[in-house]
């Protein structure tokens, strides 16, 4: 019987202790874990702090007893491993304040990795949080409910950092994300990660690039800018080191970063010592250089192929890629292999090329676009790809994965054989289109030209059609649209290269084959003006925030015309505005959803160069939906009578009495009275009767007699008791439409009343109606004011919209 001992109990050290027992039953095996919890899904975590994940016991994938119980496998939970007795081959543990001696044959180091600490003043504060396990994130969402967090900042712009960003915006807290480098996402390239960058700031993320943290203070953080940003709450997401303490004071070789260095059947440089996982060591298959990948599959891979070596199984050296992909918002990001950055640290010559397709068919509803990027050597092997897409990206990258695990070359992507129906593919799927295009370059069908070349290509020529060129173009490029190329051939010098560009790159590969075919020398840039323009746009250092509400912004009318642009590839989207606008008169409006996020800045730039206005431009469930007015649009309180006169507006107030004390009727009141002063109108809202239940203060006890103590018994004690006017079941409907509304993340009502209050909505509680119902001033929340029937009536008079709910 061998003594099997293993330090550490998540991914790597679970695996392998349940592949040691499923081929062997004799063996030994403790499995030592630090923290209270093995085998836990630490990749789910953020996701619970932001409610995505509502049942925390579904983050534990095996429980220590079950592991006992069903694998005979003694679990020391809460238990340290504090040194190593090489010669005796034993391993000295502490739980609580015994220490133990823990003989082993084979001992396996599963450590993981610990968060990178920077040097801060002001980290050890009981409100700067790091996540790497369950009491971590139990500490973390804890602390956010206690506190009522309002606004945090975020460093690091890794997978940790971006997806506790998202979770926390989730929540309704402003967040602030600080990189120390110029991109988010180390994994990807630049011209990947600028994508990202326009949709967090769309996703109201304050983004500050090339910016790190100096100092934290109560409520607030200094930057290396000496800017000072509100942040109620700090999480560190710098990145993570291996957890290599223990191995290091045992004496065995280390190697990059400090992780555990191991051979191909991970055998540490003690033969009685393995180690699997963050804490170790990995050769890149791509580059064949000794690296650090701290990845779940790889862990998970290792432990058990480790078990299998450890029982006498043959096992081929685990070379990993380097696979990884992460939800940011309405975007998904996904990368494999190695990037332009590390190719060129190599010294490897490569060749780039970006294919811009969509998640399926286009005549499909839903269809997403995504940008594919694929590196690859003058032999055509697959160095890399990188995608940001909204749907479809993980089978994509996948596909790629896999052609690069095997061996295949970046030709051998339009020889697979990919499954096509309209609501899943296309015919020509992204992935073959790369293998079509990479062809192309390798048999040097087609000069391609980089974003960062094309400022000195002799002869500029943009295909697009004129109404896309009027958007913006390169330099001076010269405007041919693809349609009519062939009847301008004559405007072209033939004795100078010509680079042609599209929006994407199709159409300029057309013209370039057009162009070709008629003895021009010619050049393709690769990602279009789409992505020459993305990496021309300066780059956020910080996203500023206007604090004031806007005066005067025209309304959204309710008889508006629609168009459902969804999977249209650009130029469509806008060709469709056009055509609409065209058509209709001034004055009248257009909205249009598109699933194309570029179309939010493309938009605007349209109504800006074309004299209309864009009155509203968002992204929500995944898509664009602006709305356009024809023409220069005149302010909400400015109307022109038949004569020309103009007619001014001076009443710009909204009141409301909220006579309800459901909470129904409750959130509609919010809703409308946040919307009313997003448009700049002041507003009014009059508690009177029930409605009073609404503004009530939880946790406060007040004395009361007779009567007066009967009514405070009946009615709800605060906003979070109200019941719902129709279906309540005793409390169970109310229960039922909260949950739906944190489920679709819809903000609570006692959320939407601080918005109002920070908004600057006037909350007005009658005194008549607090006498009647024995409501005190102590019961009510902050902020409110006192007044009766003429306070009300008096703003009314400034109104022109009054409302009784």
């Amino acid at each position: 019987m061998r003594k099997i001992v293993i330090v550490g109990g998540v991914a790597g050290g679970a695996s392998a202790a349940a592949r040691l027992r499923r081929l062997n039953e004799t063996d030994h095996i403790t499995l030592v874990e630090r923290g209270p919890h093995v085998s836990f899904a630490n990749c789910g975590l953020p996701y619970y702090i932001g409610d995505e994940i509502t049942d925390r016991e579904k983050l534990l994938i095996q429980t220590p007893e079950l592991m006992e119980a069903r694998m005979n496998i003694h679990v020391m939970t809460e238990t340290e491993a504090l040194k190593i007795d090489r010669d005796q081959q034993q391993l000295l543990v502490k739980a609580g304040q015994e220490e133990q001696v823990l003989d082993y044959d084979i001992l396996i180091l599963s450590t993981g990795a610990k968060p990178i600490e920077i040097p801060v003043k002001g980290k050890e504060k009981n409100h700067v949080f790091t996540l790497r396990n369950i009491p971590d994130m139990d500490h973390i969402k804890n602390y956010i409910n206690e506190h009522h967090v309002k606004t945090a900042a975020v460093v690091g712009g890794g997978f940790i950092g971006l997806e506790m960003v998202e979770n926390l915006r989730a929540l309704g807290i402003e967040v602030s994300l600080l990189e120390l480098g110029n991109q988010v996402m180390p994994g990807l390239d630049f011209d990947m990660a600028v994508q990202l960058h326009e949709h967090l700031i769309q996703q109201g993320v304050d983004l500050r690039l090339q910016q790190s943290l100096v100092h934290i203070d109560e409520d607030t953080v200094t930057t290396s800018t000496e800017e000072t940003i509100q942040a109620d709450m700090v999480i560190m997401a710098v990145g993570v080191l291996p957890e290599s303490t223990l191995a290091e004071a045992a004496g065995l070789e280390l190697g990059v970063k400090k992780a555990v260095r191991t051979n191909d059947v991970f055998q540490t440089s003690d033969s009685s010592i393995y180690a699997i996982g963050d804490v170790s060591e990995v050769t890149h298959k791509i580059s064949e250089v000794e690296t650090h990948i701290p990845l779940a599959w790889i862990a998970n891979r290792q432990g058990r192929l480790l078990a299998d070596h450890l029982n006498g199984k043959t096992i081929e050296p685990l070379q990993p890629i380097g696979t990884a992909i992460a939800k940011v918002f309405d975007l998904t990001v996904a990368n494999t292999g190695l990037n332009e950055k590390q190719l060129k640290q190599l010294g490897k010559p490569y060749h780039v090329i970006h294919v811009s397709g969509q998640s399926h068919a286009t005549y499909y509803p839903g269809a997403t676009p995504m940008t594919i990027k694929v590196i690859f050597s003058p032999e055509g092997q697959i160095y890399g790809a990188q995608i940001v897409g909204r749907q479809g990206v993980d089978k994509r990258i996948d596909l790629i994965a896999s052609a690069m695990t095997f061996n295949q070359k970046v030709t051998d992507l339009q020889k697979i054989e990919i499954a096509y129906a309209p609501p899943y593919s296309s015919a020509k799927d992204p992935v073959n289109m790369a293998g079509y295009i990479a062809e192309n370059v390798l048999n040097d069908d087609m000069q391609m030209i980089q974003y960062d070349e094309v400022a000195s290509a002799a002869q500029l020529i943009d295909v697009r059609e004129p109404i896309e060129y009027d958007m913006g173009t390169i330099g001076e490029a010269q405007n041919i649209p693809l349609g009519s190329l062939r009847e301008r051939l004559n405007k072209l010098d033939r004795t100078q290269p010509v680079t042609v560009f599209c929006q994407v790159g199709q159409r300029g590969y057309n013209a370039a084959r057009i162009l070709k075919n008629h003895g021009f020398d010619v050049i393709n840039l690769d990602g279009g003006y789409k992505l020459y323009k993305q990496m021309n746009v300066k780059q956020p250092v910080e996203k500023k925030v206007n604090k004031e509400v806007k005066k005067e912004i025209p309304t959204v009318k309710t008889d508006r015309r629609f168009i459902e642009a969804s999977g249209m590839q650009c130029p469509g989207p806008i060709l469709k505005v056009k055509e609409n606008i065209d058509d209709m008169q001034e004055g009248e409006q257009l909205e249009i959803h598109v699933t194309d996020f570029g179309f939010c800045t493309d938009i605007d730039a349209w109504a800006k160069a074309t004299g209309n206005t864009v009155i509203s431009n968002q992204t929500e469930g995944g898509k664009v939906k602006a709305v356009v007015q024809k023409g220069n649009s005149l302010p909400i309180n400015v109307m022109n009578d038949s004569a020309g006169h103009q007619l001014v507006e001076t009443k710009n107030g909204a009141t409301m009495v909220v006579f309800s004390g459901d909470l129904d009727k409750a959130l509609a009141s919010f809703i409308i009275a946040t919307g009313a002063a997003s448009y700049g109108k002041e507003v009014t809202m009059f508690f009177t009767f029930w409605g009073l239940n609404v503004i009530k203060q939880p946790g406060v006890k007040v004395t009361k007699q007779g009567l007066d103590r009967a009514f405070g018994k009946m009615m709800p004690k605060h906003a979070g008791k109200l019941p719902i006017s129709k279906m309540n079941m005793a409390g169970a409907g109310a229960r039922m439409i909260r949950h739906v509304m944190n489920k679709k993340k819809v903000d609570s009502l006692e959320t939407m009343i601080e918005k109002a209050q920070s908004m600057g909505v006037k909350m007005v509680a009658c005194t008549m109606s607090m006498d009647i119902m024995a409501i005190t001033k102590e019961e009510l929340i902050d902020g409110v004011e006192y007044g009766g029937v003429a306070t009300y009536l008096g703003d009314t008079e400034k109104a022109n919209l009054n409302l009784f709910i």
